[in-house]
């Protein structure tokens, strides 16, 4: 038994932070995805191999955290996931290829994790959906890798539809498809991968969640997205304030963002995208200099707004720009990249598409 299987990376359209904080988030399915060859075997071993990666990994199949680490450990996450929810995991050797830049804030962690999950689901004809295997995925990155992501990025991938954007609701797990027709519109969504480092298990991210958790509980709310900005503005910390007022504020800019997306109405989307980099840069402060130049060129070269995506402290940034104009946007952000003296960003166009699955 053996086939290929696909799972795509993700771009947050806006919803920044808010996936672990209760809050909707508004995320597409990209067209750059991670394959994983699999097949079978007899015994009890389970062997990852990657060109990226060097030499190949072996485990057992019966991996606790702890066994494995690097890069490996999202797919031994993963199967031992399923196998402390109680479903029957085989022996595998897996081999992984993939476009999607590592570490540019684009879930090239996730996108592996599904293109497992829904290998084995197939493999193993397991009676899960794609619900199921995202909260795998999430308890393989929080319990064995390590990393305390929330559950936007592996639903994204999971369950992407062409032409659409995702709303989902994080604190009921429900998904909605909402249509995404800026290319019809003549538009382009541009991703500038900054190549700036970003760690979220060695960098802020756990800092940021420790923190909003503690404004959470400071107002009486399980959740922060359901704060009131009253709430916050009673709030003593100076910095507790800022981050319980970026996810208060980005709670409502998603709702705004959807009313924009249905109504095709491209100039207010782009001002909620631009509203939601200030927020992330100056109250939840994730930003960083190379996210903050690729946004202020783009802007100044004509995007419709621009913002970081992803958990921030490096990664990329996405511009709503007009088709006619995307290479000289791109253009311009490569010289302002220069004028700092940055490494050269890789910039990029994506597309709404579809969610992971077998491909033959």
């Amino acid at each position: 038994m053996n086939g290929r299987w696909a799972a795509p990376g993700r771009v947050n359209l806006i919803g920044e932070h808010l996936d672990y904080n209760g809050g909707p988030v508004l995320p597409i399915a990209i067209d750059r995805r991670t394959v994983v060859t699999v097949s079978v075997r007899s015994d009890t071993v389970v062997t990852v191999a990657s060109e990226s990666f060097g030499e190949p990994v072996r485990f057992g199949v019966a991996t606790e955290p702890g066994d494995v680490s690097g890069w490996a450990a999202h797919v031994a996450g993963l199967l031992w996931a399923l196998r402390s929810d109680g479903q029957p995991v085989p022996s595998l050797d897996l081999t992984v290829t993939s476009d999607l830049p590592i570490g540019a804030g684009l879930s090239s962690s996730h996108a592996l994790e599904c293109a497992v999950a829904v290998a084995v689901r197939d493999l193993a004809s397991l009676d899960v959906d794609d619900f199921a295997l995202a909260l795998a995925a999430r308890r393989a990155e929080n319990d064995y890798v390590g990393v305390p992501t929330g559950i936007m990025d592996q639903l994204a991938s999971l369950c992407g539809v062409a032409g659409h954007a995702l709303l989902i609701d994080t604190s009921a797990l429900t998904v909605r498809p909402v249509p995404a027709e800026w290319a019809a519109d003549g538009l382009t969504l541009l991703v500038i991968d900054t190549r700036a480092q970003h760690a979220h298990a060695e960098g802020g991210y756990g800092e940021r969640r420790r923190e909003c958790a503690e404004a959470a509980s400071a107002v009486g709310v399980s959740a922060l997205a359901d704060a009131a900005l009253g709430d916050v503005d009673r709030l003593d910390d100076a910095t507790l304030r800022r981050r319980a007022r970026h996810v208060v504020t980005e709670t409502a800019r998603v709702e705004q963002a959807v009313a924009a997306l249905a109504g095709r109405d491209w100039p207010r989307f782009g001002r909620l995208l631009s509203q939601s980099h200030v927020s992330l840069r100056d109250d939840f402060e994730v930003s960083c200099p190379e996210l903050d130049v690729a946004v202020d060129a783009t802007m100044g070269a004509g995007a419709l707004g621009a913002r970081m995506t992803g958990g921030g402290f490096g990664g990329s940034a996405i511009a709503l720009v007009e088709s006619s104009r995307a290479e000289a946007v791109a253009d311009a952000c490569r010289a302002a990249f220069a004028d700092h003296g940055f490494e050269p960003p890789e910039v990029f166009p994506v597309e709404p598409s579809d969610g992971a699955g077998r491909l033959d």
